[in-house]
């Protein structure tokens, strides 16, 4: 019978609007928690839906209105949340799936490499071969090499040469990729 406006004390409004709150929060925030499942989420929903009628207190008659408009913007309020929440949810799975994309296609390239690498040098002759390999992987010097070897420093650099000569001819594709790659994101 009363809209808020047309009360002459504007005291009166607050009390009315008070006791709409008190008469109807609870039964609101059940409703909002069956169509959320979630507490906090539907005790927000509910405060927003007694923010909307105390802004529009000038055109809502809260006898014979407030209560269907309070359900009504709980609802609406609720379905836009999960809208919201389901955008949330296709963006985060797209969002993982491409990065698990890119993560195997980072593993497959990677191990395409690693495979091509191995195959240079199984294409090494042996002693050339264990020369590279403890030069680049047990990252041993020259004279360390040719020590253990016994063999002389000379002869370490000439297969160290050789090695490196083959592996270059192996992975010329890969080795001119990294350097573009490498000159392009410096």
């Amino acid at each position: 019978m009363y809209t808020l406006n047309k009360l002459i004390n504007p005291q009166s409004a607050k009390d009315i609007y008070r006791q709409c709150f008190h008469d109807n929060f609870e039964r609101l925030h059940r409703y909002a928690f069956t169509l959320l499942q979630d507490n906090e989420e539907a005790r927000d929903v509910v405060q927003q839906a007694f923010i909307k009628l105390w802004q529009k207190r000038d055109e809502i008659n809260l006898e014979l209105a407030g209560r269907s408009y309070l359900y009504t913007t709980v609802q609406r309020l609720c379905i836009n949340i999960y809208r919201h929440n389901k955008v949330r949810r296709h963006y985060k799975d797209s969002v993982l799936a491409t990065h698990q994309e890119e993560y195997t296609d980072h593993q497959l390239e990677n191990r395409e490499i690693s495979n091509r690498i191995s195959a240079a040098m199984d294409a090494l002759p042996p002693k050339c071969r264990e020369i590279f390999c403890k030069s680049r992987f047990e990252e041993k010097k020259y004279a360390e090499i040719a020590a253990e070897l016994n063999i002389s420093v000379k002869t370490v650099e000439v297969q160290m040469g050789k090695a490196l000569k083959i592996m270059r001819e192996q992975l010329a594709d890969i080795i001119t990729i990294s350097i573009i790659l490498i000159a392009y994101f410096k």
